[in-house]
């Protein structure tokens, strides 16, 4: 498996790379958000839904565990930090399965529930505002979608 990677220098970068994954994103996406808390997950999902021209103000579902927006494709923002039990049945199938497009952070603790085909980003605090992206495709849709991405 391939693994591409990016350096950001400020949160603004961060959101800006997101918003350009935006473009190359369809239905049925789905994008697992992993890093340690403040490392910039709900940041990479706003430029994401400004990517997606979605009006609404984004935010974490920490306490709601999804949210849904609107815009040029639905966004699903999941956050399943707080889900007791992995085999909890919550439909995210029909999510994975949407017509939209599906952001889950922390998905590592729902991993049995999440589609074999998915684009993983690992964010890395660098120092005060540098992230390191790191992003690890399964599947060759995503495979591609990465190559796109850093021609």
């Amino acid at each position: 498996m391939n693994q591409f990677e990016l350096n950001t220098t400020n949160s603004d970068e961060t959101a800006q790379f997101a918003e350009r994954l935006a473009s190359f994103l369809q239905p049925g996406d789905v994008i697992a958000l992993e890093g340690d808390l403040g490392a910039g997950k709900t940041t990479f999902t706003k430029g994401l839904a400004k990517g997606l021209d979605i009006k609404k103000t984004v935010n974490s579902p920490t306490f709601t565990i999804i949210k849904e927006y609107n815009g040029n494709l639905p966004l699903y923002h999941m956050d399943v930090y707080r889900v007791a039990d992995a085999y909890e049945d919550l439909g995210f199938d029909e999510y994975f399965e949407g017509d939209g497009v599906t952001v889950v952070e922390w998905a590592h603790l729902i991993e049995e529930q999440l589609p074999s085909d998915l684009l993983t980003i690992y964010l890395y605090h660098e120092e005060q505002d540098k992230r390191k992206i790191v992003l690890k495709p399964k599947g060759k849709r995503y495979e591609q979608l990465c190559k796109e991405i850093f021609a």
